[in-house]
């Protein structure tokens, strides 16, 4: 896809943004805020200001117009694609056709290899294998694995079960095709942010209680895992901090229309009964994020249940963070903790 004219000229002003003096930054992006006991990153801050000043927001009334601003938006604030990194293009057999991957490779990468199967965010509404290109990249890169990242169908043409259905086909492929994909088998690791953090716990979850081949690690960021009640976070910062109130409605509505259970533990796995045996995780959450407060429940969840479990909250940012690497410092410090937990979550062979 070639970026339109206006589109680099933004991006380019977004990094002559960022690289002024911080007195100058702060005068644009006002006043600290400050929540909750929190005080949000100026990096934060000011694109917030940015998307306010721009007029951009993550969802509008129509999808097709959602998904098209995303797949625009994403050339401010993702930056240049890291290199070198390989791709190759993978076709996942399914029952209602294939499931498109692309497999990223770091430069010198022995075989075999750890894997993270990751999923996309987006409210399994918006979002693509585009739309988190330099998000696989880095942590390929930084965790020195290979990353499938996986394109699974959106609502609301294929609504709930759909999505978790393909995540796990996805998983299971993964582990079925390790050699060919130079991957070791016992080292796969499942992850993804916000609704693929979501599809990541519930593949865990899935595969962990059929028996059988399960995943080795749990990489969480900021993930959604209970559609059915309304946390304090969600009050807090329901507006003016990138994933609104309004946003994770029309999200919901769409992958999970009248009709649909949403404590079906395969959209909200904070709900299921028994959690003993997962694989360990990491789950990241962000202060300022309507998702706090049930990706810290569901940590203390995991621990609770005898689950290695590190809890990492950014307490100065804002959801949707990983998707922000082209812009400022603090989001790349984020993903990178995370990254280098997934090294070493997948350094020690896994349950096979």
């Amino acid at each position: 896809m070639s970026i339109p004219l206006p589109i680099r000229a933004q991006a380019a002003a977004a990094q002559l943004l960022y690289a002024l003096p911080r007195p100058l930054r702060r005068l644009i992006a006002g006043g600290p805020i400050r929540l909750d006991g929190q005080e949000l990153a100026l990096d934060a801050q000011l694109l917030l200001r940015m998307q306010q000043l721009s007029g951009t927001q993550l969802a509008k009334a129509d999808v097709a117009a959602s998904r098209a601003e995303l797949a625009l938006s994403r050339h401010l604030v993702s930056g240049k694609p890291i290199e070198p990194v390989g791709t190759s293009e993978i076709s996942i057999p399914a029952p209602h056709g294939t499931i498109p991957a692309t497999l990223y490779t770091p430069e010198g990468l022995d075989s075999p290899s750890g894997l993270l199967v990751f999923y996309h965010g987006g409210g399994w509404v918006i979002g693509n294998r585009e739309s988190h290109d330099n998000t696989a990249r880095f942590l390929a890169d930084r965790a020195g694995v290979r990353v499938l990242s996986v394109e699974y169908r959106l609502a609301p043409e294929a609504p709930f079960p759909a999505a978790p259905d393909d995540a796990l086909a996805a998983f299971d492929y993964a582990y079925a095709k390790a050699g060919e994909l130079g991957a070791d088998p016992a080292r796969i690791a499942v992850g993804g942010d916000s609704a693929g953090g979501n599809l990541a716990a519930v593949v865990a979850q899935e595969a962990t209680h059929r028996g059988g081949p399960a995943p080795a690690f749990q990489l969480l960021f900021y993930p959604a895992v209970d559609a059915s009640v309304r946390r304090r976070s969600r009050e807090l910062f329901g507006n003016g901090f990138f994933l609104t109130d309004e946003n994770m409605t029309w999200f919901l509505d769409h992958y999970a229309p009248e009709g649909i259970d949403r404590t079906d533990p395969r959209m909200s796995p904070l709900l299921t009964e028994d959690l003993t045996g997962l694989p360990p995780a990491y789950i990241a959450t962000a202060g300022f994020d309507p998702l706090r407060d049930e990706g810290e429940t569901y940590a203390e969840r995991l621990a609770e249940a005898g689950v290695p479990v590190a809890l990492s909250r950014h307490a100065d940012l804002i959801h949707g963070y990983v998707n922000f690497l082209g812009i400022g410092r603090r989001f790349t410090e984020a993903t990178a903790e995370a990254a280098g937990a997934l090294r070493v979550g997948l350094s020690r062979r896994g349950p096979g």
